[in-house]
C-alpha cells in the first residue's frame, strides 16, 4: 500500500506541518505611514516563540499600536518616531528610503510600500544604504548583494537586537528538536538517499543507491519531483 511523500503531505497541510499561530504574539510589521511624524513609546519588550528575534510593543501618539522587531539598545519606556521627519540617528524610528543618508545600518526593509517589512527581520542583521538613482534606492544585504528597492518603501533605523544568538550553539539534539517543534519546522532533515524507498523516489531499503538524480520535466506528478527539476540542459558540457 502506497503512502504520501513527506513533501506531498506538508503540500496538504495539517496539523503535523500547520505552525502553531495561535500561540504567536502578532504579525509583527511596521505601522501605517502617516503624513505627521508620530512619537510612540515602547509599552513592553516581548519574546515570541515564532520570532527568534525579541518583539516591540509600541503605542504612538494617535492611539495606535504597532508589533514589531526592535531594534538593538532600545529599552521600555523609550520612544521611538515614525515619519518623514524622524531622526535618522534614533534607533528604531521608522522613515522613507528617500529620507536615510546613504551608510545608514536599516533592518526592517519594505518590499513594497506598505508591505509592513520584509526584509533583515533576524537578530544582529541589518542592511547599509549605499546609493539612490531616479527614485531607486540600492541597498547591501546581509547576504552581500545589492538590491533596489523604491524609495518610498520604509525601513528601521538601526541593527535588530539579540545579536549573539547563534554563537552559542545547540549542544544537545533534545535542544535542537524544541527549537524547531515550536515553530513547528520540519526536524531533523535527512537525506534523501538515508529514507526508505517508500518515502522518497531516491530512497532504497539495503543499499544506499547514488545514482537516481534524474531530471524531472513540469508534467511529473508531485512525489515525482525531486532532483534535477526542469533542468535547461543536461550531460556534460
Amino acid at each position: 500500500m502506497g503512502k504520501n511523500l513527506i513533501q506531498q503531505a506538508r503540500g496538504k497541510g495539517g496539523p503535523r506541518y500547520r505552525a502553531p499561530s495561535f500561540r504567536y504574539e502578532g504579525e509583527a510589521r511596521l505601522p501605517r505611514s502617516s503624513d505627521a511624524t508620530q512619537t510612540g513609546t515602547i509599552l513592553e519588550l516581548v519574546k515570541c516563540q515564532g520570532h527568534l528575534a525579541p518583539l516591540c510593543r509600541v503605542r504612538f501618539e494617535n492611539g495606535s499600536e504597532a508589533l514589531m522587531q526592535a531594534a538593538m539598545g532600545v529599552r521600555v519606556g523609550g520612544t521611538l518616531q515614525n515619519g518623514s521627519q524622524a531622526d535618522v540617528t534614533g534607533q528604531g524610528n521608522i522613515l522613507s528610503l528617500k529620507d536615510i543618508p546613504d551608510g545608514t545600518f536599516i533592518f526592517n526593509i519594505e518590499s513594497r510600500p506598505g508591505d509592513g517589512g520584509k526584509y533583515c527581520h533576524t537578530t544582529g542583521t541589518f542592511a547599509r544604504v549605499m546609493g539612490r538613482l531616479n527614485g531607486v534606492v540600492t541597498l547591501l544585504l546581509p547576504s552581500r548583494k545589492q538590491r533596489e528597492f523604491s524609495d518610498k518603501c520604509r525601513a528601521c533605523i538601526g541593527v535588530v537586537a539579540g545579536s549573539g544568538r547563534a554563537d552559542k550553539p545547540f549542544l544537545k539534539a533534545g535542544k535542537m528538536h524544541f527549537h524547531m517543534k515550536a515553530r513547528n519546522k520540519r526536524y531533523p532533515s535527512i537525506r534523501a538517499g538515508a529514507q526508505n524507498a517508500v518515502d522518497h523516489p531516491y530512497g532504497n531499503k539495503r543499499s544506499s543507491r547514488k545514482a537516481k538524480n534524474k531530471p524531472v520535466g513540469h508534467n511529473a506528478p508531485p512525489g515525482r519531483k525531486v532532483g534535477k527539476l526542469w533542468p535547461r540542459r543536461t550531460g556534460r558540457k
